[in-house]
């Protein structure tokens, strides 16, 4: 189904227990091939080591003559110690190498290898890369957590509640219950995002378990002392090895896999970059046969001393409205084109007239906050999605083009050029692009958010980067609105803490045309 080279040997599983350096002890099973080994994949993750990740990982691999040591982190699936996110993977990463240089089956050069958690994993271990290390293989890793969590200012409530709740529960027996349980866990976490105090409604949610919720919305400013286990952008100045990362148009992670690439490449590492039109959730299933060929096309070149399959270059992307294209960098060269937001919902190569009305205004209230429709969550409700029904809000502006007479192809970062007021100085800006078919059907395609922190008369959003083509007969639509609830906590107008405010104030929003522009990256003829 995979498309992978054949088998080349049978295996075994054993459980095996590592000390760290506090005494406590982690829990792996190691696969050991039958015949002559390739080399050594190291794995560690918080969600255990059955399906999927005994499959796509362990055995895919173990049967194509690799050790695999795949490991549950601290306080978790038998794991010794307390769990708390992100907090020990540094120090637990090099014990676990340290143990790993003194096995008697161990091949002398080892790889990394794993998806979101595994791969803030391999980031906390690239650090400080012990010598061993040969290659990495990342899938939408951040390297980052406080840039994930408060990166734009607003904390990512649906995202770290739901990714909250669902730790707190995935080791709870049952099977039938627990799908159950997380069959309803959407509704329930929906639910505690719309209550008020923040803080106290995670709580009611997650009851004595993940005691971490409290201290993630305490902690707004990223260069506190708080995060500083929870970030690792020094391995993006230190890594050497050969790094193949992949993400998706869709992830939560998408800007960070793609600064990890920019650094990385700018320094001269041998990396290369994969993203497909997938959602975080997808990455393992829509996404899988496009990352399983690859991350064994790189493993076999870069460990195993075995030819791979060829990257035909270091960029690999999905051009929605097209396919798949291969790069020798990205971005690619583009152009500008400017679109600029006019009277009356337009959107136009030209600016307005001096003539024309000087602005639009807008209310944005708390109680009611705008939704979330579709983008990079970390839900089944994210990706691509309808949102027609978002520019019909009294809370959102909507500036449509005119029918394209021809494809326009738009591949990096647009950016939003807002001339933008507001009578609280407690707001929040959302951005959006839509494609508009010629059913009137709106969908989205790039995002951009931000907490304003003064009164300033501009406001500049760096949208998502993309790559889609807008086809013939379809429309760009641009909407502008206050919040995007729950992808983002609400901003309640009152400067209160995210934690703790329970008070809900109003904002009126103005935006003024002439200056008010999208920044779109064109493909060059």
């Amino acid at each position: 189904m995979l498309r992978l080279p054949a088998r080349t040997s049978g295996y075994t599983v054993s459980r095996v227990t590592i000390p760290m350096r506090d005494g406590v002890e982690l829990v792996a099973d190691h696969y050991v091939p039958a015949g002559e080994p390739v080399g050594t994949l190291l794995l560690r993750g918080p969600y255990g080591r059955g399906f999927p990740f005994s499959l796509l990982y362990g055995a895919l691999y173990a049967a194509r003559g690799y050790h695999v040591l795949m490991q549950s982190v601290r306080g978790t699936f038998d794991s010794g110690g307390t769990f708390a996110p992100m907090a020990h993977e540094a120090a637990d990463g090099a014990d676990t190498v340290a143990w790993l240089r003194r096995q008697p089956w161990f091949t002398g050069r080892f790889a990394t290898i794993g998806i979101s958690y595994l791969g803030f994993t391999q980031w906390a271990l690239l650090q400080d890369p012990p010598p061993e290390l040969a290659a990495a293989v990342i899938t939408a890793g951040p390297h980052d957590f406080s840039e994930s969590a408060w990166g734009t200012g607003s904390f990512t409530v649906n995202d770290f509640l739901g990714w909250s709740y669902l730790v707190a529960h995935q080791e709870d027996p049952g099977r039938i219950r627990g799908a159950i349980r997380q069959i309803r866990a959407r509704k329930s976490v929906i639910r505690a995002t719309g209550e008020l105090p923040l803080g106290a409604a995670g709580r009611k949610l997650l009851g004595a378990r993940a005691p971490w919720w409290e201290s993630w919305l305490d902690h707004p400013d990223d260069n506190e002392r708080f995060w500083s286990a929870m970030r690792f952008g020094a391995a993006l100045d230190r890594a050497e090895v050969p790094v193949l990362l992949i993400g998706g148009w869709q992830d939560l992670f998408l800007q960070q896999t793609l600064q990890q690439y920019r650094r990385l490449r700018d320094r001269g590492v041998d990396v290369a970059l994969t993203m497909g039109p997938w959602t975080h959730t997808q990455l393992l299933f829509q996404g899988l046969r496009t990352i399983a060929q690859e991350s064994q096309g790189w493993l076999d070149t870069h460990l195993g001393g075995r030819p791979g399959k060829p990257r035909p270059a270091r960029v690999h992307f999905h051009v929605a409205g097209e396919g798949w294209r291969d790069a020798a960098d990205w971005p690619p060269a583009t152009t500008e084109r400017a679109l600029y937001l006019q009277p009356g919902g337009d959107l136009t190569d030209t600016p307005p007239t001096s003539s024309a009305v000087a602005s639009v205004s807008f209310r944005y209230d708390p109680a009611d906050p705008t939704p979330t429709i579709g983008g990079r969550l970390l839900s089944p409700d994210g990706g691509y999605r309808d949102d027609t029904a978002l520019a019909a809000r009294s809370d959102v502006l909507s500036f449509t083009s005119d029918v394209l007479t021809e494809d326009l192809c738009v591949i990096g970062n647009p950016v939003a050029e807002l001339a933008h007021t507001c009578d609280n100085p407690h707001a929040d800006v959302f951005a959006r692009i839509s494609e508009v078919d010629a059913k009137g059907r709106s969908r989205n395609v790039s995002d951009g958010y931000r907490r304003l922190t003064d009164t300033t008369d501009s406001v500049r959003l760096e949208l998502d980067a993309i790559a889609h083509r807008f086809g013939a007969g379809a429309r760009i639509r641009v909407l502008i609105a206050g919040g995007s609830h729950p992808r983002y906590a609400r901003n309640l107008g009152t400067g209160e803490p995210t934690a703790t405010g329970a008070q809900l104030k109003p904002s009126t929003h103005e935006l003024h045309f002439g200056a008010s522009r999208v920044l779109l990256p064109v493909e060059r003829a």
